[in-house]
């Protein structure tokens, strides 16, 4: 059995602008049956607490249809505020999207 991968790449500043559209996007995917999410922050440039207060939302959205959240391509600021929350225990960070594709897939082989 294959997961279905979606990814979400959000850009310019993750905050409480743009954190219902994002919820948004995550529930889509979620009723579009996929199984893993990707969030690619390569074109974020900063987060703030209503950012990161929508990604666990958006890790909720994901867990409670069984499926599974995860982020990469984090820069310094996004990285440090996941350290000083401790979200980095709860978030599964890849450096970039290409580890996280020979991750994930070599776990599903």
């Amino acid at each position: 059995m294959s997961s279905t991968v979606k990814v979400v790449q959000p850009s310019g500043i993750l905050d409480g602008t743009k954190a219902g559209s994002f919820r948004s996007e995550i529930a889509d995917l979620v009723e579009s049956n996929a199984d893993i999410v990707l969030v690619d922050f390569s074109d974020v440039s900063f987060m703030d607490s209503s950012g990161l207060g929508a990604l666990v939302l958006a890790l909720k959205t994901v867990r409670a249809a069984g499926g599974k959240l995860f982020i990469c391509s984090v820069n310094e600021q996004i990285r440090m505020l996941f350290e000083l929350t401790s979200m980095d225990r709860v978030f599964e960070i890849f450096p970039t999207r290409e580890d996280f594709e020979s991750s994930v897939t070599l776990s599903k082989t």
